[in-house]
């Protein structure tokens, strides 16, 4: 009976407060939680906010620049100047520039893509589109990559990538039974690049030897002259084939083109044979038609960079942009 007393008996009210704490306690960690969470959410959506705005903010802003970009090659263009070179307008990079309103600065430069070496000039293509190495310009690449230090190897390896059939050239080269044996497999591309990044698809080509290379080439239509007046002393001595004579003297022709195009043609072909000059008639000039404009757009702790490859037409004094990328070229 004294059990079933102490059974029924009601709870000590020291127990009753304990319990009450201890659920008070409970109610306010979760309240706690709840609130980190919804603010934390919040602030993570305030953030994409902020970030996408930056960049459609920066995206425009870039576009401002690229516009800049092509009227100053559409006024240089109507100057009717007989050479591009790095004395005219628009070789001087735009300075960064503060852009008051949004709290950001912007700045940009333009290259001339034709004082390098095209890569797509590694084949032929007929008129039916059927592409075929073209040896002189492999051996040219060749002696370029030798310069700098790589293996020659490489040049008939690209110029099998971008070939139309699937025979392996000699003693170098390799096609479809090469890429389909990695992992993952692929197939060659059979027909002409249009970003210089291709290169990192050759097996083992590897992302050292692209950033060594990548400044010397480009991707634009086959048969593009080779720009002297910009071309770097690498290429012009790997279009001579015999000697360094231009990379030895860097620091003179860097002196020289400040103040005009150097080598002019004619400049160019004293230093080459008979045989020689007849092979580059028609693949050196003095003037240019596709530029990469690259513009910087800084907002706050944002940075945004678009690369454009713009092409000049020759007649109508018109620039278009014919590729964009975003933050990786």
């Amino acid at each position: 009976m004294s059990r079933l007393r102490a059974a029924l008996r009601p709870p000590d009210k020291r127990q009753q407060r304990g319990v009450a704490l201890v659920m008070a306690v409970l109610i306010v960690a979760l309240a706690t939680i709840l609130a980190a969470e919804v603010g934390f959410r919040g602030y993570l959506d305030q953030r994409r906010t902020v970030n996408t705005f930056s960049l459609d903010q920066s995206f425009e802003i870039a576009l401002g620049g690229e516009a800049w970009a092509s009227d100053a090659l559409r006024r240089d263009k109507m100057q009717a100047n007989k050479t591009d070179d790095f004395t005219e307008e628009w070789a001087t990079p735009i300075p960064p520039i503060p852009l008051e309103d949004v709290g950001g600065e912007f700045e940009g430069q333009l290259e001339d893509m034709q004082g390098r070496f095209n890569l797509n000039d590694l084949v032929t293509f007929d008129q039916a589109g059927v592409g075929t190495a073209n040896q002189p310009a492999v051996e040219r690449f060749a002696r370029l990559l030798t310069l700098l230090e790589l293996e020659p190897k490489w040049a008939g390896y690209i110029a099998d990538w971008i070939d139309s059939d699937n025979n392996a050239g000699f003693p170098d080269g390799a096609e479809d039974p090469v890429y389909t044996n990695l992992s993952p497999p692929y197939r060659t591309a059979n027909m002409p690049i249009t970003r210089a990044s291709e290169l990192l698809a050759l097996p083992d080509f590897g992302a050292e030897r692209y950033r060594k290379l990548a400044p010397f080439v480009t991707a634009l239509p086959p048969g593009q002259p080779i720009n002297l007046c910009t071309a770097s002393p690498e290429l012009l001595d790997a279009l001579i084939g015999e000697g360094r004579e231009f990379t030895l003297a860097r620091d003179a022709g860097k002196q020289t083109r400040a103040q005009r195009c150097f080598p002019t043609v004619t400049e160019f072909q004293a230093s080459l044979s008979n045989e020689r000059k007849e092979e580059l008639s028609n693949v050196i000039g003095e003037t240019s038609d596709y530029f990469l404009a690259t513009i910087w757009v800084t907002l706050g702790t944002h940075r945004f960079t678009l690369y454009s490859l713009l092409y000049r037409s020759g007649g109508a004094n018109q620039v278009r942009p014919i590729l964009r990328s975003y933050g990786t070229l």
